[in-house]
């Protein structure tokens, strides 16, 4: 059983939520919570999943997501959004956000995409990922082209690795693809988050596609 967590200003959302998750046979909604009293609940629940507002008026998202990330057992954390290019969503990505949900997804890919981000799979809005993975603020272009390049490094196995990984497939869908145990693409991921140098598989995925390397899976297909 998939637990998780709702945190919202709106209470239409954290009930629309609930309701929609809570009929899937595999998830609970163990909890909801408007931003102030998010902290508390996680710690209390201990959800697998948090799908957390990332603007509300009470908390800031970005801040309360950084807390929830340094808990010691911390919870996978997606961010929920109205908009497509949300200003705030690559801070959040590179703040350990597990991706982001807009807030209008389509019911009945909700549960899926929550089963994705607990199988430690990456979830982002397709409308609005090209813009974001491309923006990179505050970076000088040399430094954006030294780490895309880091891609080199990879073998043809990371790289395929890398390019499903960026699509949001989780470790045992990668082996599946593959034909590789999830032991064994657990050690992929390692070595390609040491030889990117990043912390996780957003970050992986964000330097994918800089790299160019899923608008070259997508030509080869």
């Amino acid at each position: 059983m998939i637990r998780v967590a709702v945190v919202d200003d709106e209470a239409l959302v954290r009930s629309g939520f609930s309701l929609i998750l809570n009929a899937a046979d595999d998830i609970e909604v163990v909890t909801t919570a408007t931003g102030a009293d998010a902290l508390d609940a996680v710690r209390e629940h201990r959800p697998d999943v948090v799908l957390l507002d990332i603007r509300m008026p009470d908390v800031d998202g970005l801040t309360l997501l950084r807390e929830l990330r340094a808990l010691p057992d911390p919870p996978v954390v997606a961010m929920l959004t109205t908009f497509d290019a949300d200003e705030y969503v690559l801070t959040a990505l590179h703040s350990g956000a597990a991706g982001f949900l807009l807030k209008d997804t389509e019911p009945d890919q909700l549960a899926q995409l929550v089963r994705t981000l607990a199988a430690g799979g990456v979830v982002m809005s397709p409308q609005a990922s090209r813009t974001l993975l491309h923006t990179h603020p505050g970076a000088e272009p040399s430094a954006v082209d030294e780490e895309a390049a880091r891609v080199e490094l990879l073998t043809d196995r990371e790289r395929n690795v890398l390019v499903l990984l960026a699509e949001g497939l989780s470790n045992a869908e990668i082996g599946a693809r593959l034909h590789l145990g999830t032991g064994t693409v657990k050690d992929h991921v390692s070595a390609i988050l040491t030889k990117l140098r990043v912390a996780g598989r957003v970050q992986a995925a964000l330097l994918a596609q800089r790299a160019g390397l899923l608008d070259a899976d997508r030509e080869g297909r």
